[in-house]
């Protein structure tokens, strides 16, 4: 929430320079480039909101927790960024051949030179604390902030083009549909994983064999079978069957069991929840 309070003021003061800039520098780009920037405002409170929801512990109506709270807001933010990258992609095809009105001045130019390194400094910021706390959203949020840095490359561009070559002012245009297929990819990249996760697709096959191989190194563990897994934000919650001795006791099976569980979210950190059916061996599969 702090790295993104902070996000969210700096989008309010870009957003305010790039109108100014874009007014007194008689730009049309580096105004449409300041709507863009009001976007990250929208995903800034979205996480600042949701975060206060998605980190509650399990209670009794959420046993597994808030989480897929987090995942339907990362899911969100991919759409509006899919939705800024169709719009900015659209408007620049439809004035591709429109010629400038008016030549910008430097102050446009000062300001996209200004949003290109301060929404990056953003980006690596976000990112970094975003992966640090596994947080998709946070994460999907740093995205954000780096593609409002891309789509200001191209207004520097157009606005220095259209200084120096006042013919030039296509070139605004072309470098905005350019922009919009990165902000496109960037959105399937953020929205795919929370997709998948929210229709309960498993862990990689990789992440599996690892459970499986973890799991059967316990001395007593005749075989493992019946992996399920499931995403719940950026951790995996794990279902399996282990095979064990049909003689011993029932305490020496839940001991085992017990330190197959402590092993597999000790050793693989992103398992979160482990619930373990032991089997006799002539119950096995």
């Amino acid at each position: 929430r702090n790295v993104t309070w902070i996000g969210l003021a700096a989008n309010l003061v870009l957003a305010a320079f790039k109108f100014a800039a874009g007014y007194w520098g008689r730009s049309q780009a580096m105004i449409a480039d300041a709507v863009h920037s009001l976007t990250d405002t929208v995903t800034d409170i979205a996480v600042i909101v949701g975060s206060h929801f998605w980190a509650r512990p399990p209670d009794q109506g959420h046993p597994y927790g808030h989480r897929r709270l987090e995942t339907l807001i990362t899911v969100c933010i991919g759409a509006m960024l899919a939705a800024a990258g169709v719009s900015i992609g659209w408007d620049a095809l439809t004035n591709l051949k429109q010629d400038g009105a008016n030549n910008p001045g430097w102050i446009a130019a000062a300001a996209a030179a200004l949003s290109i390194v301060c929404k990056e400094i953003l980006y690596r910021w976000t990112a970094r604390t975003g992966r640090r706390l596994k947080s998709p959203a946070l994460v999907a949020n740093a995205w954000h902030h780096r593609t409002d840095a891309i789509s200001s490359i191209p207004v520097l561009v157009a606005v220095a083009g259209a200084i120096l070559f006042p013919e030039w002012s296509f070139l605004d245009r072309v470098g905005a549909v350019v922009v919009s297929l990165f902000i496109l990819q960037a959105a399937i990249g953020i929205a795919w994983p929370g997709l998948r996760e929210l229709v309960d697709s498993g862990a990689p096959e990789a992440i599996q064999k690892d459970i499986a191989r973890v799991a059967g190194d316990k001395d007593g563990v005749l075989q493992v079978h019946d992996i399920r897994t499931r995403y719940i934000g950026a951790s995996i919650q794990v279902d399996l069957h282990i095979v064990v001795d049909g003689s011993i006791s029932v305490r020496e099976g839940h001991s085992i069991a017990d330190e197959v569980e402590r092993r597999l979210i000790t050793d693989l950190p992103d398992i979160i929840d482990v619930v373990i059916h032991v089997d006799p061996p002539e119950s096995a599969k």
